[in-house]
Protein backbone atom coordinates (compact mmCIF):
# COMPACT_ATOMS: atom_id res chain seq x y z
CA UNK A 1 0.00 0.00 0.00
CA UNK A 2 2.85 2.72 1.09
CA UNK A 3 4.64 1.63 -2.59
CA UNK A 4 1.38 2.90 -4.26
CA UNK A 5 1.04 5.72 -2.12
CA UNK A 6 4.50 6.56 -3.23
CA UNK A 7 3.40 6.08 -7.08
CA UNK A 8 0.38 7.94 -6.64
CA UNK A 9 1.28 10.91 -4.93
CA UNK A 10 3.77 12.38 -7.23
CA UNK A 11 1.25 11.42 -9.91
CA UNK A 12 -1.39 13.24 -8.88
CA UNK A 13 0.72 16.34 -8.65
CA UNK A 14 1.71 16.14 -12.12
CA UNK A 15 -1.75 15.51 -13.19
CA UNK A 16 -2.91 18.75 -11.12
CA UNK A 17 0.10 21.00 -13.01
CA UNK A 18 -0.94 19.86 -16.43
CA UNK A 19 -4.97 20.21 -15.89
CA UNK A 20 -3.99 23.46 -14.66
CA UNK A 21 -2.12 24.18 -17.64
CA UNK A 22 -4.67 23.34 -19.87
CA UNK A 23 -7.14 24.86 -18.31
CA UNK A 24 -5.21 28.10 -18.88
CA UNK A 25 -4.82 27.29 -22.51
CA UNK A 26 -8.53 26.88 -23.25
CA UNK A 27 -9.58 29.51 -21.08
CA UNK A 28 -7.43 32.38 -22.94
CA UNK A 29 -8.19 30.47 -26.30
CA UNK A 30 -11.29 30.64 -25.87
CA UNK A 31 -11.10 34.47 -24.69
CA UNK A 32 -9.30 35.21 -27.66
CA UNK A 33 -12.05 33.53 -30.32
CA UNK A 34 -14.54 35.82 -28.58
CA UNK A 35 -12.76 38.83 -28.81
CA UNK A 36 -12.15 37.59 -32.83
CA UNK A 37 -15.86 36.88 -33.12
CA UNK A 38 -16.71 40.27 -31.54
CA UNK A 39 -14.43 42.08 -34.15
CA UNK A 40 -15.54 40.72 -37.04
CA UNK A 41 -18.93 42.00 -36.69
CA UNK A 42 -20.55 45.42 -37.71
CA UNK A 43 -23.05 45.99 -35.39
CA UNK A 44 -23.44 44.40 -31.95
CA UNK A 45 -25.57 45.58 -29.07
CA UNK A 46 -22.76 44.76 -26.61
CA UNK A 47 -19.68 46.27 -25.23
CA UNK A 48 -16.74 44.08 -25.96
CA UNK A 49 -16.06 42.99 -22.58
CA UNK A 50 -19.58 42.11 -21.77
CA UNK A 51 -19.54 39.84 -24.94
CA UNK A 52 -16.53 38.22 -23.76
CA UNK A 53 -17.57 37.65 -20.22
CA UNK A 54 -20.86 36.29 -21.43
CA UNK A 55 -19.07 33.86 -23.82
CA UNK A 56 -16.73 32.73 -20.73
CA UNK A 57 -19.60 32.36 -18.53
CA UNK A 58 -21.09 29.93 -21.02
CA UNK A 59 -17.95 28.52 -21.71
CA UNK A 60 -17.37 27.71 -17.99
CA UNK A 61 -21.17 25.63 -17.84
CA UNK A 62 -19.97 23.68 -21.27
CA UNK A 63 -19.32 19.83 -21.87
CA UNK A 64 -15.65 20.77 -23.63
CA UNK A 65 -14.76 22.52 -20.34
CA UNK A 66 -16.11 19.28 -18.36
CA UNK A 67 -13.71 17.11 -20.79
CA UNK A 68 -10.14 18.98 -19.36
CA UNK A 69 -11.22 15.88 -16.36
CA UNK A 70 -9.92 13.38 -19.28
CA UNK A 71 -6.93 14.39 -17.78
CA UNK A 72 -7.23 12.73 -14.70
CA UNK A 73 -10.20 10.14 -15.34
CA UNK A 74 -8.18 8.41 -18.24
CA UNK A 75 -4.15 7.82 -16.58
CA UNK A 76 -6.10 6.53 -13.62
CA UNK A 77 -8.17 4.49 -15.69
CA UNK A 78 -5.98 3.29 -16.92
CA UNK A 79 -3.67 2.37 -14.37
CA UNK A 80 -6.45 0.64 -12.49
CA UNK A 81 -7.17 -1.68 -15.28
CA UNK A 82 -3.17 -2.71 -15.94
CA UNK A 83 -2.63 -3.25 -11.88
CA UNK A 84 -6.36 -5.38 -12.07
CA UNK A 85 -5.18 -7.24 -15.11
CA UNK A 86 -1.99 -7.95 -13.65
CA UNK A 87 -3.14 -9.05 -10.00
CA UNK A 88 -6.14 -10.91 -10.93
CA UNK A 89 -5.69 -12.10 -14.42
Amino acid sequence: MLVMLRFLLPLLVGLTVIYIVVSIYSRLRRRRKLAQRWDSKDVLTVDRETFIKRGLERYDRSFKRKLILGVYIVPLTVIAIIVYVTNFM
